[in-house]
């Protein structure tokens, strides 16, 4: 094996360890979203872990995070609570930055 291959099977197997890392950390931030809305909209134990389950469900319906604001935007309106998709983003920001050092600590 060359130099070069060498090389290319390191990058190859850092590219997908860091695509396996970033599939879990949103994941995790997604289920902290759901877990954030559902206290907001009132659901606890048992149901507030559906609707994180929910959260991270719909996440699979297309590309980027546009799906998973749909749906919590909706949600949290259904229930009478105001929200725009900037203050949303900001959330998942936040979201994470916790769920990325989570990870890094083992949890």
């Amino acid at each position: 094996m060359t130099e070069f291959d060498k090389r290319e099977e390191a990058y190859e197997k850092r590219f997908a360890l860091d695509e396996e890392l970033r599939f879990k950390a949103t994941a995790r931030r997604n289920k902290l979203l759901g877990l954030w809305v559902a206290e907001q909209i009132g659901k606890s134990g048992a149901d507030a872990q559906a609707y994180a389950k929910s959260v991270i469900l719909a996440d699979f319906e297309e590309a980027g995070d546009a799906d998973v604001i749909r749906k919590v935007k909706a949600d949290l309106e259904a229930a009478g609570k105001s929200t725009d998709d900037a203050q949303l983003q900001a959330k998942l920001r936040e979201l994470m930055a916790q769920a990325v050092d989570a990870l890094k600590a083992g949890r």
